[in-house]
């Protein structure tokens, strides 16, 4: 059983805890700060990563923010159930309708999905990528729905407007890794989390291709030599190399990518 104890990250708390007061009473927003609602059975896994590093530092400085919010609080009845078998038969089970809609409840603060989407980490859902960690850094926040079991009920999923968005082409036991890749996939684009701006000008996919190659000293190692071009001190021929890098690999690895690169060239005349 998770343990009441608060985990203090800077200006914020982090409570894994079944105790409804700990749970179901509003904390203070940081002002004009991003932050994620992680509608969750283990809220003890959060932080998580996003815990340390470059992430974990900005929540520390309040450039973001993080609540885990524990869907069991939202159940209702004797035995407090969050899921039941699934209608028409079947293995596993299913997180029901009205425990997961007063979770979304909760966590909307009355905010429209324009500037707060809701976003259910689903097998199904469309692939996410670098375009939507954009959209959703542009926003206010976002709550996440980390599903367990065999899913969640339809109704909730449609009487609720929620998103939803896949990792990729696998299943995991749980959405709450995925919610924290995408958290960190979101949170490294705010300004001042990462320091220099222009490291998610370069990366990959930031223009459409795969990032080109990386070298740092040793100059040799192996037998292996850094790209003398890399070295020349000329800069514009080191951009055009590493522009020619980019296209070459996004051509060889990710011909889905290439193509869309080419056609949105073309577009732009």
């Amino acid at each position: 059983m998770p343990s009441s104890s608060a985990k203090s990250h800077g200006r914020i708390s982090i409570e894994a805890s079944r105790k409804a007061r700990a749970l179901i009473t509003d904390r203070p927003d940081i002002a004009g700060a991003w932050k994620a609602r992680v509608l969750t059975l283990y809220p003890e896994m959060f932080p998580g990563v996003l815990g340390h590093s470059l992430t974990g530092k900005a929540l520390q400085e309040g450039l973001w923010g993080l609540e885990a919010i524990d869907m069991r609080m939202f159940a209702r009845g004797k035995h407090r159930n969050v899921d039941d078998t699934p209608a028409g038969g079947g293995a596993g089970m299913v997180l029901r309708a009205d425990v997961v809609g007063r979770a979304i409840d909760f966590a909307d603060k009355g905010l429209s999905r324009a500037v707060w989407p809701v976003i259910y980490l689903s097998p199904r859902g469309r692939p996410f990528d670098q375009a939507t960690a954009r959209r959703l850094a542009a926003a206010r926040g976002v709550t996440l729905l980390c599903g367990r079991f065999e899913g969640v009920d339809e109704r909730v999923l449609e009487a609720r407007q929620v998103e939803e968005v896949s990792l990729g082409d696998f299943v995991l036991t749980g959405g709450e890794i995925a919610a924290q890749a995408l958290i960190d996939a979101t949170v490294r684009l705010l300004p001042g989390v990462l320091g220099n701006a222009q490291s998610t000008e370069e990366e990959s996919f930031s223009g459409g291709l795969l990032e080109h190659p990386q070298y740092t000293r040793p100059a040799e190692w192996e037998g292996r030599e850094i790209p003398e071009i890399l070295t020349s001190g000329h800069h514009g021929n080191v951009q055009k190399w590493r522009q020619a890098q980019s296209e070459a690999l996004t051509q060889a690895r990710r011909p889905d990518l290439w193509e869309k690169y080419l056609k949105e060239r073309k577009d732009k005349g």
